[in-house]
């Protein structure tokens, strides 16, 4: 560990890494219940109804926590590397 060199914290890619594990825990619920996730989540995502997420290890919850446009802006940099 270097002392003298100053680390950067960036709060945008830590949201981001939530948001994608979040998803990612939301998907593996919805599969568990049965459900397409491709299909849950785009139904979500273009309405913005919650009854589209399973209740299921409090998913729903969990997902509310972010605006549906900070979870599309997130895939969108995850697919495309950022």
């Amino acid at each position: 560990m270097d002392l003298n060199k100053t680390s950067i914290f960036n709060v945008a890619e830590l949201r981001q890494e939530l948001i994608l594990i979040t998803l990612n825990e939301v998907i593996e619920a919805l599969e568990f219940k049965g459900y397409n996730p491709t299909n849950q989540l785009v139904g979500y995502l273009t309405t913005g109804d919650y009854k589209y997420i399973t209740t299921f290890n409090d998913s729903r919850k969990k997902i509310s926590k972010y605006e549906r446009s900070e979870i599309l802006m997130a895939l969108l940099n995850s697919y495309m590397g950022k």
